[in-house]
């Protein structure tokens, strides 16, 4: 499976940086081998937006070598289940990126309530220690999983370290990278989000 292939499978239409931070690649070994997978149809530079996406054959073949890798590895039932436990946090987490966003009263969370923040903070610092435990399971079934731990690790230090749009508000942030996860698992279980 290509990595930055299935990195635009994962967060659509974006920058070499973006992909780099996803895959942990170099940005200049991105550049290439996105001008490799231009060149094989696979992806195309949209100049007006200064973004990467995949073609749809492009689409077709991250969604043929992605299955390929867990029909090689056998590990598709063990997959399943981590994703399973995963389904049960996701909307653990959606609600607490709400909460760090809105307060339960309806008002905006302007993080001038240092209480407020400091509970959900420790919210999002027991659901992360179970996120962990499921994408080591992710990971012992595709070892591309285990990055999505070190960068929602990374993630939510720099909020507890004073960096507070780390949690929701910025592309690196804890939810934008729990997003990524969710539809890495979903292109690689072959689920569209609108079939379930």
């Amino acid at each position: 499976m290509n990595p930055v292939l299935h990195a635009l499978r994962c967060v659509g239409s974006t920058s070499p940086a973006r992909v780099a931070w996803f895959t942990g690649l170099s940005e200049s070994d991105v550049e290439s081998d996105l001008i490799d997978l231009a060149v094989a149809g696979l992806v195309s530079y949209e100049r007006a937006f200064g973004a990467w996406s995949l073609t749809e054959t492009g689409r077709a073949r991250d969604a043929f070598d992605t299955s390929a890798e867990l029909d090689a590895s056998g590990t598709r039932p063990a997959l399943a289940a981590a994703f399973e436990d995963f389904l049960v946090l996701n909307p653990e987490l959606l609600d607490l990126c709400t909460a760090w966003q809105i307060r339960s009263d309806g008002t905006v969370n302007d993080h001038t309530d240092t209480a407020y923040d400091a509970r959900v903070l420790a919210l999002f610092a027991d659901l992360h220690a179970r996120a962990v435990e499921v994408i080591a399971a992710l990971a012992a079934a595709a070892p591309r999983f285990a990055r999505y731990s070190l960068r929602l690790t990374s993630s939510l230090r720099r909020a507890q370290a004073g960096e507070l749009d780390r949690l929701a508000d910025t592309m690196d942030s804890y939810h934008a990278i729990w997003a990524e996860l969710h539809e890495d698992l979903l292109a690689t279980r072959g689920i569209t989000r609108w079939s379930g």
